[in-house]
């Protein structure tokens, strides 16, 4: 079991643009020749940030088109925030405020042996990160520049560093890495 944060990023470090635009990734690939649907095979639980589901809340119409359904998770979902969100009808969603440790024992727990996916954002990637949590960080690389943005992982990680385990081209588009973190923070 581990505590995973799988993601995309342009090549200048972005997740999405400065207003949460994910426009620029979609034209790179289809997700089915990325590692995407192998990974999510081993997801038993997810943990998003409030701007990553209320991008799901807007583009509910383009999610449905592309899943079926307008939440496209089976998994239980933790979604950290601080406001009010609207529930989408048929999301198994828990919204959380605060330490993310405490929902981590609830995630893993839920997750009942298989991984725990940190959807996004980069800030709560980061927060499992400094509590220790964060065991794996694999982000697929975009052929794109975005110059600024949302960035992928707003933290300073230097010593000891994250230990590169692979490297993959996937299409012409992408190149994903992937990373052990090596150490539990102080």
């Amino acid at each position: 079991m581990k505590t995973q944060y799988y993601t995309s990023s342009s090549l200048d470090g972005f997740l999405a643009t400065e207003d949460d635009s994910l426009d620029w990734l979609f034209p790179l690939g289809d997700i089915n020749e990325t590692s995407y649907p192998a990974f999510f095979e081993h997801v038993g639980a997810i943990a998003m940030g409030s701007s990553t589901y209320e991008w799901i809340v807007r583009n509910a119409q383009a999610v449905s088109e592309q899943t079926g359904s307008a939440w496209p998770y089976l998994q239980p979902t933790w979604v950290f925030t601080s406001r009010q969100l609207p529930v989408i009808a048929g999301a198994n969603v828990s919204f959380v405020n605060g330490d993310v440790a405490s929902a981590h024992a609830q995630m893993r727990a839920a997750a009942a042996g298989r991984n725990v996916w940190i959807m996004g954002g980069g800030d709560l990637a980061g927060q499992f990160h400094d509590a220790g949590l964060l065991d794996e960080i694999i982000v697929t690389i975009g052929s794109v520049t975005l110059g600024k943005g949302k960035p992928l992982f707003p933290r300073r990680v230097l010593s000891p560093a994250l230990t590169l385990m692979s490297v993959s081209q996937m299409g012409p588009g992408f190149a994903e890495l992937t990373y052990r973190v090596t150490s539990t923070p102080a």
